[in-house]
């Protein structure tokens, strides 16, 4: 019997220290990225930056796998119910923290039961745009002249609860404005009705419209970050424009499924803090129009929790359902 009882200590203390020896010489072999979306987006773009790095610094290959579907739920629910071994990551934008309210009764994962954050890699605010034809050059000309025409001024976005739509949903509720969103299959195809003016304005991520913004296709009214984007400098904030707490940002976060070693995540972590702080890839990210951030997986969680309250308030008081 107490051999039996020695015995069974030995192999909980083998189990327990298990985690932290797999972490000592982790990876091992190679590291599937999941990614919500198809390939050629900011988010995908993001990913492999990081894939790369991370596979040149450990010496196994992190392999991007896009599994679009489900407004990002699809890759979600695989990376939720994976093993908590290091050995699948997920890299996702703010639909993480944007579908536990949109699908609150649909979705299978949970953001915080299922999932243990890495780091916020990256953040790109909002835009608020319009056609030059409209009349209005700041936002607050813009209010007065949605105000002069209620019901008659609509705003396009890449889609129904993304984050340019909430953002869109955040305006329209601070300043009780009668206007119509317009949603889109994507940022290209709402970024051509803006040109063309069918609908007079938009609300964008910056980095999806950077370029014709730079080429005066259409006007940057203001961005929505905290601070002014590196990508268009010359960009007041909201805030700077006199329309204060309007603060949004598309997110790019890195998560493993909940219950992956401590170990495991610190290293990751500190893997793409290094990858974050080179100059090629800050310059990288900025011509995507990103900010690096980097924050610690605390930090992350945080803002997550932040996020998530943020969203679902916009959702419910907009009264936005995806059926």
């Amino acid at each position: 019997m107490r051999s039996l009882v020695r015995l069974a200590a030995l192999l909980a203390g083998l189990i327990a220290a298990a985690p932290a020896a797999r972490a000592d010489d982790y990876p091992v072999r190679p590291v599937r990225v999941l990614v919500p979306f198809p390939p050629g987006g900011a988010t995908d773009i993001v990913a492999r930056i990081m894939a790369q790095r991370l596979s040149d610094r450990l010496g196994q290959q992190f392999a991007v796998e896009n599994r679009p579907g489900a407004s990002g739920n699809i890759a979600i629910s695989i990376a939720a119910k994976a093993a908590p071994d290091g050995y699948t990551l997920l890299a996702t934008s703010s639909v993480f923290v944007v579908n536990p309210s949109l699908y609150a009764n649909k979705i299978t994962w949970d953001p915080f039961r299922d999932f243990a954050p890495i780091s916020c890699v990256g953040g790109s605010p909002n835009s608020l745009l319009v056609n030059p034809d409209v009349p209005a050059k700041t936002v607050l000309a813009l209010i007065d002249w949605v105000r002069a025409s209620p019901g008659a001024r609509s705003f396009a976005t890449p889609g129904n609860g993304t984050t340019p739509h909430l953002a869109g949903e955040l305006f329209r509720l601070a300043y009780k404005l009668d206007m119509v969103p317009v949603p889109f299959a994507g940022a290209a195809p709402a970024l051509q009705s803006l040109m063309q003016g069918q609908t007079p304005m938009a609300f964008m991520t910056l980095s999806n419209a950077t370029e014709l913004i730079r080429a005066g296709n259409v006007r940057l009214l203001a961005v929505t970050g905290a601070t002014r984007s590196p990508a268009i400098p010359d960009a007041p904030t909201m805030a700077e424009a006199g329309v204060p707490d309007q603060v949004s940002d598309t997110l790019q976060f890195v998560l493993a499924p909940a219950g992956t070693a401590p170990a495991i995540i610190a290293r990751l972590h500190a893997e793409i803090v290094r990858t974050i702080a080179l100059p090629d890839v800050q310059q990288q990210f900025a011509g995507l129009g990103f900010d690096a951030l980097g924050n610690t997986p605390e930090q992350a969680a945080a803002q997550i929790k932040d996020e998530i309250a943020k969203w679902a308030r916009v959702v419910h008081d907009a009264g936005i359902k995806i059926e």
